[in-house]
């Protein structure tokens, strides 16, 4: 946890932001995975976290605004519990820390709802993503679970938006910590993958790095030598010579904030001749839209920066053809790079992703329905302490080829013929992680290795 004053603060900005009425904030339970004393690592809810920063299981929270009231409530151990787990603070010591002063059992939560449910005193609550919390809200407000999201208070989202995004130097540092173990975990992949291991080898001791300084990882690890499927999490294929081998992997700190990176790098020691020119396009990308980021500007037009360099770069190699914006403005990019260019980031690691895309990247105003675009997670204006990833990629699809091919789709932008001799050629992406600041921005955390020249110094080590 922060200090309790950081608590203190955010709580008192949020009543401020709301004005008044009652909020109430779910933390997270454990999940199991089998049966109940067999659970997933826990992963508290991260707005609780912000609010809170209590990491301990099946907690909620209320803050009356009108009389500035706070009151944590959960249930202490019990001595099997303590049998079984060892000694653990209260939920008073724990609450302290928070800066809260009082703290209940939490059969005393339906009492005060009910009351306030009596009284018409709104209750905001944010959307829940965790069955169990949504049969809580059942359970104590007598919301059906298809009811939730009508019923959840668009005004907190706003508000924890509004706060969460934009990070302070406790959390700067926080994410840097992870930033830079992350890097330790893709320069082991690249210096350790050789042909003949399988993915689950490499990701093995990626997973090691961060382990062994009592860390987990923000996300399950893509290790895999078929890069141009982008969210890949099999691990079972063997690694040869003349692959591409495609490593997305981050590190969580122990206050849970995440660390975001992508590598690509070949399992021989060094580039093949056709793999250095993909690879320069998606460096080409992604160097462009870092030199466009500044605060001010919208993270949209940073990534259709980044799909221009593609379009001109694929033009460069006889793959596309015809005027570069028509087709970036068409979407014909597409073929290649079918997704955005970022996220933000932060105790997610796509941050807050479960308040809604709509509100967290587009302030509300609609996504584009054009593929490639309607992916992109983070379109609006960037201010100081917007966090976020910059990832632009080169996929070459197989499945997407035939069907735009059968399709005559394109046909004025694509050349067919040069596109199919790349057809069986995989995926490349990097990613780094940025923040923006009052004059400009900074990339956050130690280098990675990026060049084709670092990268082939670690292969050859």
């Amino acid at each position: 946890m922060f200090q309790a004053e950081v608590y203190i603060q955010r709580r008192k900005v949020l009543c401020d932001k709301i004005g008044s009425g009652l909020i109430l904030f779910w933390g997270n339970d454990e999940s199991p995975m089998n049966y109940p004393d067999n659970t997933y690592p826990f992963r508290q809810h991260s707005s609780f976290l912000y609010y809170f920063g209590i990491d301990f299981p099946s907690l909620a929270a209320i803050i009356d605004i009108d009389n500035r009231h706070e009151v944590i409530f959960g249930d202490d151990y019990t001595i099997d519990d303590i049998v079984w787990m060892g000694p653990q603070p209260t939920i008073a010591e724990r609450a302290r820390r928070s800066g809260v002063s009082e703290t209940q059992p939490m059969v005393k939560l339906y009492t005060i709802l009910k009351e306030a449910q009596a009284s018409r005193k709104e209750i905001h609550f944010l959307p829940p993503y965790r069955p169990e919390n949504k049969i809580k809200l059942l359970r104590f407000l007598n919301i059906r679970p298809d009811q939730i999201n009508v019923n959840a208070s668009s005004e907190l989202v706003k508000a924890v938006i509004s706060q969460r995004e934009i990070k302070s130097a406790e959390e700067i540092a926080e994410i840097e910590k992870a930033v830079d173990l992350s890097v330790d975990m893709h320069c082991t992949a690249m210096s350790v993958a050789r042909a003949g291991m399988t993915e689950a080898q490499v990701a093995a001791k990626v997973y090691e790095v961060a382990l062994a300084q009592n860390c987990g990882i923000a996300f399950p690890i893509i290790a895999t030598i078929n890069g141009q499927t982008l969210h890949n999490h099999s691990h079972y294929n063997i690694l040869k010579d003349g692959d591409l081998f495609l490593l997305d992997a981050g590190a969580e700190s122990p206050r849970h904030y995440a660390g975001d990176l992508s590598s690509t790098f070949p399992v021989s020691p060094k580039f093949s001749e056709i793999q250095k020119q993909i690879y320069t396009v998606s460096l080409k990308a992604h160097e462009a839209a870092v030199n466009t980021l500044a605060p001010g500007i919208k993270f949209r037009e940073m990534h259709f920066a980044a799909c221009r360099s593609i379009a001109a770069s694929m033009k460069e190699l006889g793959l596309m053809k015809g005027d570069v914006d028509e087709a970036v403005v068409a979407g014909a990019h597409a073929l290649f790079f079918p997704c955005g260019t970022g996220h933000m980031m932060g105790l997610d690691v796509h941050d807050m992703e479960d308040l809604g895309e709509v509100w967290v990247g587009y302030d509300g105003e609609p996504k584009s329905t054009q593929f490639g675009l309607k992916s992109l997670r983070f379109a609006k204006e960037l201010r100081p302490g917007h966090v976020f990833t910059i990832e632009p990629g080169i996929y070459f699809i197989p499945e997407l080829i035939d069907l735009w091919k059968s399709e005559g789709k394109f046909n004025d932008f694509l050349n067919w013929d040069e596109i199919e001799k790349f057809r069986n050629f995989g995926g490349i992406r990097n990613e780094e992680n940025f923040m923006i600041t009052e004059n400009g921005f900074k990339r956050l955390g130690k280098p990675k290795p990026k060049t084709i020249e670092e990268v082939e110094a670690l292969r050859s080590s």
